[in-house]
C-alpha cells in the first residue's frame, strides 16, 4: 500500500473510529509524514518498505539532530500505533515496530501555582472586570472555571451555553476518546459565569456566533490558542518552572484537590483519566511540596 495514503486512511480512522480529538490526530499525522518523508529520502514509498532497521534509523536521525526524548518517545509510539492497525487491517503481515524501543520521556513535575498566588492571580481579575469590559470579564470567567473545573482547554473551548448548570453548579464536557462526563465547579466561578454570559457574551455575540458559550473578539468561539495567550501572559509573572500554559491551571487544580484531602479517583473522575496511574503524578507532586517545606522549616532537614 502507497505509504502517504495509509497514513491518511489511519488518521481517518483515529478521527473517526477512535475519536481522538483534532489535535491529536495531527500530532499522529505531523509525526507519520515525518516518518514518509525520511523513508522517501531512502526511496522507501509503501508500507512493505517500513522496517524496524528503517524506524530506528529514522529515531536515530531525529536524536542526531537534536530532538527531545519526549519527542522520540511521541514519535515512536506513534509509529507503533501506525504499523500495528497496519497489520490489523490486514495491509501487512508482521509488524515491524514489536521490537521498536523508545528512550523514556525525563520525569518532569508539572508545573503548580501556589493557593497565595492563585487568589492573587483571580483577585486581578476580578479587578480588572470590575468595570464590565466584555473582554476582561469573559477572561475573568474561564481562568475561574479552568481552575475551578480542572476541565482541559480544548474541552472548555467546546463548551455550549446549554452544557452549564448554574444551578446544580456542574458543566458538562466532551473529554479524549468523545467520552462525555459532568464536572462541578465552585460559587466564585458560577458568579463569574453569571456575569459574563448576562452581559458580556451579549455584547461579543453576533448572528453567526451559534451555541458557544466563549466568545472571541470577532464573535466566533474563542480558540485554544488565545486561551493558552491568556494563561501565559498571567502566569509570566508568577515565579515557578514548567509550561505556562492552561494545563498549568488543570495541574493546580488536581494538586489543590489532593492537598485539601480529595481522594485520589475522585480527583481521576473529575479530570477524565482513563487510567489511575495518571493522575497518580499529583500525589507526586503534593510529596515534593511536603518536602519543600520540610526542607525550609525543620532544623534538621
Amino acid at each position: 500500500m502507497e505509504l502517504e495514503r495509509a497514513i491518511e486512511d489511519y488518521t481517518v480512522h483515529l478521527a473517526v473510529e477512535r475519536g481522538y480529538s483534532a489535535q491529536t490526530v495531527r500530532a499522529y499525522r505531523s509525526d507519520l509524514q515525518a516518518l514518509a518523508g525520511f523513508a522517501r529520502g531512502r526511496d522507501k514509498h509503501t508500507t512493505s518498505d517500513i522496517t524496524l532497521d528503517l524506524l530506528r534509523d529514522w529515531l536515530w536521525t531525529a536524536a542526531q539532530e537534536g530532538r527531545s526524548k519526549a519527542t522520540l518517545a511521541r514519535r515512536s509510539a506513534s509509529a507503533r500505533g501506525f504499523t500495528a492497525w497496519l497489520t490489523r487491517t490486514g495491509n501487512e503481515a508482521v509488524d515491524p515496530a514489536l521490537r521498536l524501543r523508545s528512550p523514556k520521556p525525563d520525569k518532569t513535575l508539572p508545573r503548580v501555582v501556589n493557593r497565595s498566588q492563585m487568589a492573587g492571580m483571580l483577585d486581578a481579575l476580578a479587578a480588572q472586570a470590575a468595570d464590565g469590559e466584555p473582554g476582561a470579564v469573559r477572561d475573568q470567567a474561564v481562568i475561574e472555571l479552568l481552575y475551578a473545573s480542572g476541565i482541559r482547554v480544548s474541552e472548555l473551548t467546546g463548551l455550549d451555553v446549554d452544557d452549564v448548570d448554574l444551578e446544580r453548579l456542574t458543566v458538562r464536557v466532551l473529554g479524549k476518546g468523545s467520552k462525555e462526563r459532568v464536572v462541578p465547579f465552585g460559587v466564585p466561578a458560577r458568579n463569574a459565569l453569571v456575569g459574563y454570559i448576562g452581559t458580556a457574551r451579549r455584547a461579543l455575540a453576533v448572528p453567526g456566533s451559534g451555541p458557544a458559550l466563549f466568545l472571541g473578539a470577532r464573535g466566533g468561539r474563542l480558540g485554544t490558542r488565545a486561551v493558552y495567550d491568556l494563561v501565559a501572559g498571567l502566569l509570566v509573572e508568577i515565579p515557578g518552572g514548567g509550561p505556562a500554559g492552561p494545563h498549568a491551571l488543570r495541574h493546580t487544580a488536581a494538586t489543590h484537590l489532593l492537598d485539601g484531602g480529595a481522594d485520589l479517583r475522585a480527583v481521576q473522575e473529575l479530570l477524565g483519566h482513563a487510567s489511575l496511574g495518571t493522575t497518580q503524578i499529583y500525589t507526586h507532586v503534593s510529596t515534593e511540596r511536603l518536602k519543600e517545606s520540610y526542607r525550609i522549616a525543620h532544623p534538621r532537614a
